[in-house]
Order: C-alpha cells, then structure tokens, then sequence
C-alpha cells in the first residue's frame, strides 16, 4: 500500500482552519441575546411587583408602622425564593421609558387593596408556567390574600 499525500489545496483549507481556531479567544458570541421565555418574562414581572410592594410598606415602616415588618419581610422573602427561578444571564424587566406617574401616600387601605389585587392576580399566572413555579406563585398568592386580612385597621 502506498502512502496516501495530502493535496496543496487540503494542505492550505487546514492550515487556515488551524489559524483561525488559534486566533479566536473562544466561540463566538450570538450577534443577539436569546430572548427570555415567557415563564422568565413573568418572574421578572413579579419580582419588580413585588420590590415595589416591599417600597410601599418600608415607606410606611419609616413613618413608625413597626407593626408591618412581618409583612415586608415575607414580601422579601417572596423575592429571594423567585429570584432562584430566574437565571444571573438575564436582564432586568425592560420598563417604560416615559416618566411614570409618582405614586399615591402609601396608607393601609392602599396596602391592603394591592394585597387583594395581588392574590386575584396570581391565580391568572399559573396557567403560564412550570408546575413547581406554578406552586410558588400559589403560595405567594395565598400570602397575599392572607395579608389583606390580617393587616391592622389601624396603626
């Protein structure tokens, strides 16, 4: 058997195949970042709901409402507990870039009409996403509920 030669014309496509490999520092980078998937879309939804939620009571924890710590701090925990859904690579939620309306002084009848709408609002999310996600948004909606129940009529 004789040997089998390599061709000018192989010799060459390989030597530039080897000099481009060499001289990338690594594959190459999507020219556009993958968009999230809806279930991601609407964690990073209910995490900034929910941080805005967390504004609202320590607005009025600063006033002197000590009696709503509990409440705030569930309302962190809920967002510590989504955040592990949510992976480092993606961005925060797009907002709008015109300047949005300030909000309303946070009172306890305002807390306790966002927490209703908050626990109602749950219940239409679950359809959308995975069923362990499905079980958590669940169970922050039945905080929720419970919250506009059992905050005080008064401070």
């Amino acid at each position: 058997m004789r040997p089998r030669h390599l061709s000018r014309r192989a010799l060459l496509a390989g030597g530039a195949a080897a000099l481009t490999a060499c001289s990338s520092t690594g594959p190459p980078q999507p020219s556009v970042r993958a968009s999230d998937s809806p279930e991601t879309l609407l964690l990073k939804d209910l995490i900034a709901e929910k941080e805005r939620t967390i504004a609202l009571y320590s607005s009025m924890i600063s006033g002197g409402a000590q009696k709503l710590v509990p409440f705030r701090d569930r309302h962190q925990a809920h967002v510590n507990e989504l955040r592990k859904y949510v992976t480092v690579a993606s961005a925060p939620p797009v907002t709008a870039t015109s300047t949005p309306a300030p909000a309303p002084k946070p009172s306890l009848s305002r807390l306790r009409e966002l927490e209703r709408k908050a626990a109602a609002l749950r219940i239409r999310q679950l359809d959308r996403v995975s069923p362990g996600v499905a079980q958590l948004i669940a169970s922050i909606g039945a905080c929720e509920a419970a919250h506009a129940l059992a905050l005080p009529r008064s401070l």
